[in-house]
């Protein structure tokens, strides 16, 4: 580590700090039942939107009503996305007359975009229209990071309310989110994203003639996508010359503007936030790794305010921090450090331009190591999924961080608004096992936890594990599991453990050097997406329910309090032990047995 990654993980942490807590309270006005100048002054526009879509504002639902709402809505938009990928040949606003999506690789999107996990087989320039992107894509940016803040609101409230049938209404909470908070700060960081030149327009591509012609190398591949070997197991290719470079154009800005603060993560473009097109300055860069964190983070203070202790939402936030920094300067250090298979050659380690600046491999040079790791850091704990490197080329131990902060269950930021609530179901198991230790019914926020809070707690924890574990066992042992893996071995294994994690956790980036655009990682990867996120939040509404009708109880002197530096340790331990428990021994077959061959 050098003086320079402590300074942009420092000043990065300075920034998000001081943003949270006028963030939060901005966000906990917008959700308030109380009448404040936030809902005010939109009550207009908020109210004809209810009329003309024929809402009862004022009608408050159980948890069931909220839970058939919400599916409801997301099962429409899943649908509205998969016809739009089918008939996008024979509608406006594609310039570059790409023909329809396959049926497999669209219900895989369909899916990856309702859920939030924006997991892309597909290579965004070369497969979906302008209006795909717009109407299809970026629609469902907002409204499944819509749907995640909803889902918190009311299970916030199932902490806040007292002996209540009802925990809110799906569609003013839907509303709010999409009006009050989503579109106003994806409004201004897409026009500071302009300002640093991401493009945002609707022209045609653009041909651009090469000063020097060069002959490209394309790999070939069978119908299914996967890639052609001859008799020796090397993969075939094709040499064919070139002359001109085709730019993509389109309206990127305003689609990675929501990507990153509805911690989305689907790409504009192929490289994603690799491309210059998507990210093109160190300025731009910082912007949107803040983007990721700046909402997960201010739900925290949020919570605080909403439960009427803001203790408690800091209390959140130390814990997401306490595993948080020591995963990011841990990723940050592995790459500074350099590929460990060159430690053992007989060469000069500072005149080795492979290792004198680390492991730029995949990097990007307009950013470097620390930028890098960093963002590969945030964007895997806070269940983004968008990258500006190749996963692929990370050191060992640089690939391992990314894919444990998933496999924790993205809590650690996590999802707007789905890893706050998949935060609160770790507390709850948390204060579930202090009870036990002490012999008394265990209290959060007032609210005893009882047989049926740990039920769907557990289930709200376990259901990201049991997917992760049961998918890679049936993608390492099927024929059209492994076919894609274009390295053997270790970190073979690492391409689908990666990829499974990243779809059963809703975080949507890809390890690469897996041909994941079949029939059979379609289907897979979206079973995953799809359970790991509805049937998830369901379990946390129906827990919601039952503590909105309980009675609060007041603290005694056998309470845990839950704000406290040794409950942010228990609950830590909490997420980290569920996390190694379940995952050390596939990460020992993958990252750390790649580690292990290449250190000697």
């Amino acid at each position: 580590m050098t003086t320079n990654d402590f300074i942009q993980i420092a000043v990065f942490l300075v920034v998000l700090l001081l943003l949270i807590k006028p963030v939060g309270s901005y966000m906990a006005q917008v959700f308030s039942d109380q009448p404040n100048r936030v809902t005010r002054f939109g009550a207009p526009v908020e109210r004809l939107l209810y009329r003309l879509s024929g809402i009862r504002a004022d009608e408050d639902m159980g948890w069931r009503r909220y839970a058939i709402a919400m599916l409801v809505f997301n099962m429409l938009g899943l649908l509205a996305v998969y016809l739009l990928q089918r008939v996008q040949q024979w509608l406006p606003l594609n310039p570059q007359h790409f023909a329809a999506v396959s049926p497999d690789s669209a219900m895989n999107t369909a899916i990856s975009f309702a859920s939030n996990t924006n997991w892309q087989g597909y290579g965004g320039e070369s497969t979906m229209s302008y209006l795909t992107q717009m109407l299809g894509l970026a629609v469902q940016n907002f409204l499944s990071a819509a749907t995640g803040i909803a889902v918190l609101v009311a299970v916030v409230r199932g902490f806040s309310r007292r002996s209540s049938l009802s925990i809110g209404n799906f569609w003013v909470d839907m509303t709010r989110s999409t009006l009050y908070i989503l579109l106003p700060f994806s409004l201004i960081l897409s026009l500071l994203l302009v300002s640093q030149g991401v493009v945002q327009n609707l022209k045609p591509y653009v041909d651009v003639p090469l000063t020097q012609h060069i002959t490209q190398v394309e790999q070939l591949k069978d119908a299914d996508g996967n890639p052609l070997k001859d008799a020796k197991g090397n993969p075939l290719t094709k040499e064919s010359p070139a002359t001109v470079q085709t730019l993509p154009m389109g309206p990127a800005a305003s689609q990675i503007a929501i990507k990153q603060l509805g911690t989305n993560g689907g790409g504009f473009f192929n490289a994603n936030s690799a491309h210059p097109f998507e990210n093109p300055t160190p300025f731009a860069n910082f912007l949107e790794m803040l983007a990721i964190f700046i909402i997960p983070g201010g739900l925290c203070y949020s919570f605080g305010v909403l439960v009427g202790d803001r203790r408690q939402g800091w209390a959140i936030l130390a814990t997401m921090l306490l595993i948080f920094v020591p995963l990011a300067i841990g990723a940050v250090a592995a790459e500074q450090a350099g590929n460990p298979a060159l430690h053992g050659l007989a060469v000069d380690q500072q005149a080795s331009t492979l290792q004198s600046g680390g492991n730029m491999e995949g990097k990007e040079t307009r950013f470097g190591i620390a930028a890098s790791g960093l963002f590969t850091a945030i964007t895997t704990a806070a269940s983004c999924g968008a990258v500006n490197n190749a996963h692929d080329s990370l050191t060992p131990l640089g690939g391992l961080v990314p894919m444990w902060l998933m496999q924790l269950g993205e809590v650690i930021f996590g999802g707007v608004g789905s890893g706050l609530y998949g935060m609160l179901a770790f507390a709850v198991v948390a204060v579930f096992i202090a009870g036990l230790m002490v012999g008394r019914t265990p209290e959060y926020l007032g609210k005893k936890i009882e047989a049926h809070e740990m039920k769907m707690a557990s289930l709200a924890v376990l259901i990201p594990c049991a997917l992760v574990v049961v998918g890679t066992a049936v993608a390492v042992m099927a024929p059209a599991g492994v076919a894609g893996v274009a390295n053997p071995g270790a970190h073979g294994f690492s391409e689908i453990l990666y990829a499974v994690t990243s779809a059963s956790n809703n975080n949507g980036s890809a390890f690469g050097g897996l041909s994941a655009n079949t029939p059979f990682w379609n289907v897979l990867t979206g079973l995953c997406m799809f359970i790991a996120r509805f049937p998830l939040a369901i379990a946390m509404l129906a827990m919601a329910g039952s503590l909105a009708a309980k009675r609060h109880v007041p603290p005694s002197a056998g309470t845990l309090p839950t704000h406290t530096p040794l409950f942010v340790t228990l609950l830590a331990c909490v997420v980290i032990v569920v996390g190694a428990l379940t995952f050390l021994p596939a990460l020992a077959l993958g990252p750390i047995a790649e580690f292990l061959m290449s250190a000697h």
